[in-house]
């Protein structure tokens, strides 16, 4: 059976070398369910960005979520990809009409960057920047691991309208590091093709590109669509814009409804409901006002 929305952690057992892999299928067709994306090129970024947040929420142990923000002055306006610790994935893609460029710099425009967030459960948030200087996804990550971890890391990254996939090598922070075998790694692993990522499973693929190579596999890990939103997060947004604010658009109309941009479910706040936020959230987020998908 083909291996397909999953993750699978690897490790060279005679280097200070891990890895993972991921292949994502109907995961990656459901997070783009709900996106308008104008065109393959913009599908590409967004799979790939998908692919990337699970293989870099794997690196870590956190409860929570990571998120991948990535933003500029260009005609891709915003692409977010999410995953949680146990491997849930969502994404959001904001652009013009029409999306110009043939690559990830050239969409995101002047002044693009990347902002990776980790929100962990008991600890405070974590962030790190890295600006848009790469044409590939992959390169970005590659600049932003060098900065912050110091540690030789690499990805490669592809999409197309069916699968989305990626693969991770990192040196191991302490252990037996041999820079020639990281480097004899690096360069086996460059060989790897979009075609070879997309299709082959995991083991088959580490045999062609490792065969010499003692590697580990672990066990595989499920990957699945699932959007994390909620009426309470809803309703605390809504808190967020104030009395007043809230009182304006309630004059011009019966309820306030809100989309969620991930998934597309709908949250209806009517006169009522909003008072009850506005003085006790608590209670009115235990309501059973109306939610539709």
């Amino acid at each position: 059976m083909k291996q397909q929305d999953c993750l699978r952690r690897f490790i060279f057992e005679e280097h200070g070398v891990r890895g993972e892999w991921v292949r994502l299928e109907q995961s990656w067709q459901q997070a783009k369910q709900h996106q308008h994306l104008v065109n393959d090129a913009v599908d590409v970024q967004m799979g790939q960005a998908l692919a990337a947040v699970v293989l870099l929420s794997a690196t870590i142990k956190f409860k929570g979520a990571m998120i991948m923000q990535i933003q500029g002055g260009g005609d891709l306006k915003a692409l977010v990809a999410q995953s949680s610790n146990e491997r849930q994935i969502r994404g959001l893609v904001r652009s013009e009409t029409s999306v110009a460029g043939a690559n990830l710099q050239e969409m995101i425009g002047e002044g693009g960057r990347l902002v990776l967030t980790v929100e962990s459960e008991n600890a405070e948030p974590y962030q790190g920047i890295v600006g848009v200087e790469a044409e590939t996804l992959a390169d970005v990550l590659r600049t932003y691991f060098t900065q912050s971890e110091q540690l030789d890391t690499r990805l490669w990254l592809f999409a197309n309208k069916t699968h989305a996939a990626g693969l991770f090598i990192q040196e191991l922070p302490s252990g037996n590091r041999d820079k020639a075998d990281w480097e004899r790694i690096e360069i086996l692993a460059s060989t790897v093709t979009a075609d070879e990522l997309l299709s082959l499973d995991c083991e088959d693929l580490l045999h062609r590109l490792f065969h010499q190579e003692k590697v580990r596999v672990y066990e595989p890990e499920a990957v699945e669509f699932k959007c994390n939103c909620s009426r309470q997060k809803i309703g605390g947004t809504l808190v967020a814009l104030g009395r007043s604010e809230l009182q304006a658009i309630l004059q011009e109309r019966e309820d306030i409804e809100v989309d969620c941009q991930f998934c597309g479910a709908q949250y209806h706040f009517d006169k009522v409901d909003v008072e009850n936020l506005l003085t006790n959230p608590a209670a009115e987020n235990n309501t059973n006002s109306p939610t539709r998908h």
